[in-house]
C-alpha cells in the first residue's frame, strides 16, 4: 500500500547508573540493583585469573595497532632518489622495527616468544632483533649502515668529508607484512579463546567490539 509508514526498529536506550546512586533509589529497586551489582562482583572474583589475562593481551593493543599501521605505509611506500624519500623510508623502518621489538618482548606479560612464529617467520623475526639492536637502538655497528670519514689536501687546506651508506628494502620485507597479519589473528585467537573460556566457567555470555573501526 501507498503512503503507509514504514515501521523502523528503534534502538534501545540504555541509563548508566553509578553504585553510589543506588541508595537514594526507593527500596524495591534498590534491593534489586544491590543484588544484580553483588552477582555480577561475585562472578568477576570467580573469574579472576582468565581477567588478568585479557588485561595482559590489552597491553599490547597500541602497539599491535602502530606495528599494522607502520606495516601498511611501508606497502605504500614509493620510491624515489631523493633525501625526503630516504628519510621517510627511514622513519618508517625504524617506526616498523621499534614497535615490533616492544611488542615482542611486552611488559607486564603482553609479550610474545619467538617459538610461536610459523618456522618461515623466524629468521625475519631474528633479523628484525638484530636491527633494532645494532642500528637502531644502538649505534652498534649493523650491517646495513656505515659511516666513513675522509681528509684531502688541497692549497695547504684540509678537508673533511663524510660519506654515510644506508641499506634499505623498499616497502620493507615480504615477510615483515606476515609477521604483522599474524600477531594480528594470534591476538585475536587468543582473546576468542579467553571469552570461551569464561562462558564455559560462569554461564555469562562474553562478548566484545569487532569489525572495522568506525570513521
Amino acid at each position: 500500500m501507498q503512503n503507509d509508514p514504514i515501521e523502523t526498529e528503534e534502538e534501545p536506550e540504555y541509563y548508566s547508573l553509578p553504585e553510589e546512586a543506588i541508595q537514594f533509589l526507593p527500596e524495591e529497586w534498590r534491593n534489586h540493583f544491590q543484588a544484580m551489582a553483588d552477582d555480577g562482583r561475585a562472578v568477576l572474583e570467580s573469574v579472576d585469573k582468565e581477567l588478568s589475562q585479557l588485561i595482559r593481551i590489552s597491553n599490547s593493543f597500541t602497539s599491535l595497532v602502530a606495528l599494522k599501521y607502520a606495516a601498511e605505509r611501508l606497502s605504500e611506500y614509493k620510491f624515489a632518489a631523493d633525501m625526503k624519500a630516504f628519510l621517510e623510508l627511514d622513519m618508517l623502518t625504524t617506526a616498523f622495527v621499534v614497535t615490533y621489538v616492544r611488542l615482542h618482548q611486552g611488559g607486564i606479560g603482553s609479550g610474545f616468544a619467538r617459538d610461536i612464529l610459523p618456522e618461515k617467520l623466524r629468521r625475519a623475526h631474528d633479523q628484525i632483533i638484530d636491527m633494532r639492536n645494532k642500528r637502531f637502538a644502538h649505534n652498534d655497528g649493523h650491517r646495513s649502515i656505515s659511516n666513513a670519514m675522509e681528509i684531502g689536501l688541497e692549497d695547504k687546506r684540509f678537508i673533511v668529508g663524510f660519506n654515510l651508506t644506508l641499506e634499505f628494502q623498499v616497502g620493507g620485507a615480504p615477510e615483515w607484512q606476515d609477521l604483522a597479519k599474524f600477531l594480528d589473528v594470534m591476538t585475536v585467537e587468543k582473546i576468542e579463546k579467553l571469552l570461551a573460556r569464561l562462558k564455559a566457567k560462569t554461564g555469562h555470555d562474553w562478548v566484545w567490539p569487532k569489525g572495522p573501526a568506525p570513521d
